[in-house]
This record gives structure tokens, C-alpha cells and sequence, in this order.
């Protein structure tokens, strides 16, 4: 890939990056996709047994029919569509090529990655956000015991573990590791669980908490972990829980580090909001443009796939106009 010059550089192999490539590939323009990971990485960190609340056919992209066993898809179906939809484009896309830094050169970027530098005249960032976790910042967090991502409850049959957050992933977690065997505390932040948690799911964990079957410590907070131990700070004091695993289901953030390392402009506000156009999603940096969750910063729940499938659209046709001016 050195030094290979390119009308578009895509960061990002999860749907709306290959969405992105799609639609570029269509107007005839050089591209390629550059993905960190393996092929849509964020999805593949998605639990095993995970069912996306969306139906497939929110989910398709370049107009290859997702056809799935139930309304709603399962991760596997998942992955296997969005391998469909690249083998069916026969998309560039370099995988495990994480980009490392950007630099503006005239009329174009230099991006510089893992594997070789390449020119682009424009970038799309995205790059989407879970498989970016939020880390706890307390002492004994980086233990091998502590896991920001889950995929199977398997690995917590038999074992005490505590659950930190109150969330969809929390609540779901928790459940399943329970229903496997395992010895299950949840150490809530809050005064409850998540009121925005899954109708079906919400009264379940408090069910199985009222009962007794699932430990819980709300108003409280993990201070330390330690590798047979967690302290928690409760509002009756400081308890200190026996423990083998720590899940952290913290929620996940976009890669402030990667946009800091292209120089892309975030808004001081909050939710640390990426700085785009609303109609056109271009950055201040000249002919850079943000798509998918990630233009959502903290705020996860502003965009999904679904509502933000548009985006490869929008970009290209402006794109397009742009480029051959």
C-alpha cells in the first residue's frame, strides 16, 4: 500500500464504511477501506448468542436482501450478510490495517498506517464505537479478570462475578451468566436499572434481583479490584465481594484517540460531538467527512445503522460534485 494515491480513503469496515465503499465504487472513484479489525470488527465483538432489536431489512445495505431465520437477526446472521455484501461488490478493503495518523498535504492527506502510508484527495471516517469500551479508572482495572467485552457465558460457569452497569448489556449479561451457573452481584451506579432497558428484559432482572437469585448493590461504585477480591463503596460503607471476573458493561465511546491522531475537530460540548456539516457530514478539515454512530460522539443512542445508512449517500453525491469540479 505505500505511497498508493487514492480519490478516497474509507476508515472504518463495519456497514456504513462498506456502505461508503459501495457508493464510491458506483461513481467510479479510487477507494479503499481501511478496517483495524477483521471485517465489521465492532460486530464480531458482539455477544455470541446476541438478536439485534432491529429487522433485517433495516440492516441492508446496497440493496442485497438480508434474508435471516426470524424477523430480527442474530450476530451470525450478521456477519455472514455483511461478508455477502463484500464478496458480492468485491470491495478493497485491507483488513487489520489500522491507521495511525493523518496529515494534510496539498490537495490531499497523507494516511499513514501499520502497513504503508497512502494519499487520499478525500477521507470518510467511520468508524463506528463499540469496539471502543469505556475503561474503568480505578486500581486493579487492567487485571486480566476485568473484560470490557462479552461473548459467551460459558467461561463464568461456576465462578462469582460482578457486573458493573445497569444497562441493555449489563441486564443481559447478567441474566444469561446467571441462567449458566454463575454466581452473579451487579454494582449499579444508579438508584435502578436503566429505565430505557429492553421491555422484556427490565422486568426479568428485577425479578431475579427481588428474589434474591442476582445479587445487587445500587447507589454504589467499584473503588478497586484485586485478583481474588472487589471493594465497593455502597451507601451502607465498604464491602468487599469475593470474586474470580469483573465484567465492565460501561457503555463504549468512538475513537477519540484515532481523531485526535488525524486532527479531526471535536465540539467542547458534553457529548463531545464530532464538527460536521448536518447536510453534507463534511468536517472542517477540507473534503473529510464523518459517517455512521461515531458523528453521534458519547451521545450512542443518537445514530444506528439503521438511521444512518443514508450517510454513504450523501457523502459521495457531494463528494462527487467536489471532485470533478
Amino acid at each position: 500500500m505505500d505511497n498508493t494515491s487514492y480519490d478516497l480513503v474509507i476508515i472504518g469496515g463495519g456497514p456504513i464504511g462498506i456502505a461508503c465503499g459501495i457508493e464510491a465504487q458506483k461513481k467510479d472513484l479510487k477507494y479503499v477501506i481501511l478496517e483495524k479489525g477483521v471485517l465489521v470488527n465492532a460486530l464480531y465483538n458482539f455477544p455470541e448468542n446476541m438478536t439485534f432489536f432491529s429487522t433485517s431489512e433495516l440492516l441492508e445495505i446496497g440493496e442485497v436482501p438480508f434474508v435471516s431465520d426470524r424477523d430480527k437477526p442474530t450476530r451470525k446472521e450478521s456477519l455472514e450478510y455483511y461478508r455477502r455484501v463484500q464478496e458480492t461488490y468485491n470491495l478493497n478493503i485491507s483488513l487489520y490495517t489500522e491507521v495511525l495518523k493523518m496529515t494534510p498535504k496539498e490537495e490531499g492527506y497523507t494516511i499513514v498506517t501499520g502497513k504503508g502510508d497512502a494519499f487520499a484527495k478525500a477521507v470518510i471516517v467511520a468508524t463506528g464505537f463499540y469496539d471502543t469500551p469505556r475503561e474503568l479508572k480505578i486500581p486493579g482495572a487492567n487485571l486480566p479478570k476485568v473484560k470490557y467485552f462479552y461473548d459467551s457465558p460459558h467461561p463464568y460457569v461456576g465462578q462469582k462475578i460482578v457486573i458493573i452497569g445497569a444497562a441493555n448489556s449489563a441486564c443481559d449479561v447478567a441474566l444469561e451468566t446467571y441462567y449458566k451457573g454463575a454466581e452473579v452481584t451487579m454494582v449499579v451506579r444508579g438508584a435502578g436499572i436503566n429505565e430505557r432497558t429492553k421491555y422484556w428484559i427490565k422486568p426479568n432482572i428485577e425479578n431475579r434481583i427481588k428474589e434474591g437469585a442476582i445479587a445487587a448493590h445500587f447507589n454504589s461504585q467499584v473503588t478497586s479490584i484485586s485478583k481474588e477480591n472487589v471493594t465497593v463503596n455502597t451507601l451502607n460503607g465498604e464491602i468487599v465481594i469475593e470474586n474470580d471476573f469483573v465484567l465492565a458493561m460501561i457503555g463504549y465511546k468512538p475513537n477519540y484517540t484515532l481523531f485526535k491522531n488525524i486532527g479531526l475537530p471535536i465540539d467542547d460540548d458534553e457529548f463531545r460531538t464530532p464538527i460536521f456539516n448536518e447536510e453534507t457530514l463534511e468536517t472542517p478539515l477540507p473534503n473529510v467527512f464523518i459517517a455512521g454512530v461515531a458523528a453521534g460522539g458519547l451521545k450512542t443512542s443518537r445514530f444506528f445503522i439503521e438511521n444512518t445508512r443514508i450517510h454513504a449517500e450523501m457523502i459521495l453525491n457531494h463528494l462527487e460534485k467536489k471532485l470533478k469540479k
